[in-house]
């Protein structure tokens, strides 16, 4: 592919105007379009005022093998994977996680995922069959899944959610306060500290990190991939090891870890 069909490709993908990303890189309506239309390409300054703009590398904008590729943001449908989890919850008299799914279900109801139209409970629910793929069939833990973000991001209270003191002590050590007044650095190690005295928490926070780092690729602009892979490497070890240091954990925390290492990698040679 020419540089001109990938620049369409991109800023389409991206549902931006000509006209808009014109203005972006401080050009003409006229220059945009003619580069589009390979008549003109864009200088080395235009080119990394581009990727820039356009949250890509400049390799994706030169490279002509843009279209070689079909991503999709979703992988599993998340109506399916409640049916899984409800399925299962129940053959196991897993009460919390019964609860905790429709609660969870109701509170993320209208949410998406970041830059995309994906239903935000499709993260909780990956979480819980992140789990259960793992054979954690522990019913504190699958509940705290699809809870972990119903406070932080829903308004919702610890008090009235529908479950036992396990999963809710597990809700509030998974859940980031808003403080005001510190630094975002204390208010991390604070959060990921008390996190790594629980080998749960832990546990699935490490899961949600996973997660998390799939989704970042599409969710998060270059700037927070590379804050995201800094923070994944300062606290995570910690994290991994509390989950470890748990026998029954042991087969999780080896999948988890390769997950989480293997994706950091790919991240840096691509960045």
């Amino acid at each position: 592919m020419s540089i001109g069909t990938n620049i369409k490709k991109i800023r389409e993908d991206r549902k931006l105007t000509q006209q808009q990303l014109a203005d972006a890189v401080d050009v003409s309506f006229q220059a945009v379009s003619n580069w589009e239309r390979d008549i003109n390409i864009p200088d080395t300054v235009k080119l990394i005022e581009l990727a820039r703009f356009l949250d890509v590398s400049v390799s994706s904008i030169t490279d002509d093998c843009l279209s070689a590729f079909v991503t999709k943001d979703a992988i599993y449908n998340w109506e399916h994977m409640k049916t899984y989890v409800k399925t299962t919850a129940k053959s196991h008299s897993l009460n919390n996680t019964l609860k905790a799914l429709d609660y969870a279900v109701c509170a993320h109801k209208n949410q998406t995922r970041k830059n995309s139209d994906i239903p935000y409970i499709y993260h909780p629910l990956t979480l819980a069959c992140h789990a259960l793929a793992m054979k954690i069939m522990e019913d504190d833990i699958l509940a705290a899944c699809l809870l972990h973000d119903v406070v932080e991001d829903c308004g919702r209270n610890y008090c009235d959610l529908p479950v036992d003191r396990d999963v809710k002590k597990l809700v509030r050590l998974l859940t980031r306060e808003k403080d005001s007044g510190i630094s975002r650095e204390k208010a991390l190690n604070a959060y990921y500290g008390s996190i790594a005295e629980d080998s749960k928490a832990a546990l699935i926070k490490c899961i949600d990190r996973c997660n998390n780092l799939t989704t970042m690729s599409w969710g998060l602009s270059r700037e927070k991939k590379l804050r995201m892979i800094n923070e994944t490497e300062k606290y995570y070890p910690k994290l991994l090891k509390a989950v470890k240091d748990t026998p029954t954990y042991n087969d999780a925390a080896w999948l988890l870890q390769y997950q989480i290492e293997s994706m950091l990698d790919i991240y840096k040679r691509l960045l």
